[in-house]
């Protein structure tokens, strides 16, 4: 059986069962699931810090300390990264946390293993807390754009959703981004009850700012666990607001794997994208594959499932045989996250804990 005679099969239904056998897995070097998608886009969490506590992300008290120990060493993550990229066929790479910035060695990842996948575009999910202070070494070291997590221009709303005054800091980093070319910069923007009155303007200062906005259905990934599908904003709400002040023309995906769904504003080449993970899930059309902080591969953001690779970095396994294990783990990948279905349970980690 070849890659492309699995990739037409579908998405036939929802399930959460976790499967372990691979036997039945075709021969073939990517990273192919049991229903025909194959993950090309690698999100490596590698820290569970973060300098903010955003509401919806992290407790108050932030999360449990990972010992130094257990987190994968700049060396590993980098070899992880070859790995994948040369014999697992990904394509491109993105840092995640917690927040990326709170790793002392991020800018020596972020070389090692540029070195390791020459080419491969490198990009990073951060808060941009003191990104300012970095932004150029981090360019120079091969990383290539980066993601900011902002979900208000407001300074006071936004210490009470982060717990934290930063949005000067924030703002700073944006533009210390801009000027060192870790560009295009996304803006990534939570779609709250609490954040839809700024929402135009956030995105009115996108567009001044010269950066792309992007509203995310907020995910049943809290650490408090209080996320309630009756409560949750959807994306049809966000352009009933948007479109009293902006003109906006659907375009949709580019590309069927990419989560945004695309809209132009006012007439002209500026764009804001909506990710309606929950009530237009794109499962069906999901490439990502996530290693977490502690080395372990989640195949899922829901799922709690995760194979170990730290163990298997550490017990002297060759790449090929790290890069079976990673084969395994994704062959198992569930046909989506259920987040409709009856009995739907979140996962038991949170999405700090995860990495985006």
């Amino acid at each position: 059986m070849t890659a492309s005679s699995v990739v037409g099969l579908g998405i036939p239904s929802i399930s959460r069962t976790p499967r372990v056998s691979v036997d039945d897995r075709p021969d073939v070097p990517v990273l192919i699931d049991r229903f025909g998608r194959v993950a090309r886009d690698l999100r490596v969490s590698i820290t569970e810090k973060c300098s903010l506590r955003c509401t919806y992300c992290m407790p108050e008290e932030g999360l449990p300390a990972i010992p130094t120990q257990d987190l994968l060493t700049a060396s590993e993550i980098a070899r992880v990264v070859g790995v994948a990229v040369h014999r697992l066929g990904v394509e491109e790479v993105r840092f995640t946390g917690g927040e990326p910035l709170m790793r002392a060695d991020l800018t020596e990842i972020v070389r090692l293993s540029s070195q390791a996948a020459p080419g491969v575009p490198l990009s990073m999910t951060t808060n941009a807390v003191g990104l300012e202070h970095r932004a150029d070494t981090l360019a120079a070291a091969g990383l290539d754009r980066v993601n900011v997590s902002l979900d208000t221009i407001d300074r006071v709303h936004f210490a009470e959703l982060t717990r934290r005054d930063r949005l000067p800091s924030v703002l700073a980093g944006v533009r210390a981004a801009l000027r060192a070319g870790l560009t295009p910069v996304k803006i990534n923007a939570v779609l709250m009850p609490e954040t839809l009155h700024g929402a135009a303007d956030l995105l009115q200062w996108c567009l001044d700012e010269g950066v792309a906005l992007r509203f995310i259905e907020q995910m049943p990934l809290d650490a408090d666990q209080e996320w309630a599908r009756a409560n949750m904003l959807d994306a049809e709400h966000l352009l009933d607001v948007l479109s009293t002040r902006f003109d906006l023309r659907e375009i949709g995906r580019s590309d069927p794997s990419a989560p945004a769904e695309e809209w132009a504003v006012d007439g002209t080449s500026s764009t804001v994208g909506i990710i309606a993970s929950v009530t237009r899930s794109f499962c069906s059309d999901c490439d990502r594959t996530r290693l977490t902080a502690e080395g372990t591969v989640r195949s899922c953001l829901f799922s709690d499932e995760e194979t170990d690779l730290r163990a298997a970095l550490r017990g002297g396994a060759t790449d090929d045989e790290l890069g079976k294990l990673w084969q395994g783990a994704m062959w198992n990948k569930w046909a989506g996250h259920g987040i409709d279905a009856v009995g739907f349970v979140p996962p038991a980690k949170s999405m700090g804990a995860i990495g985006g």
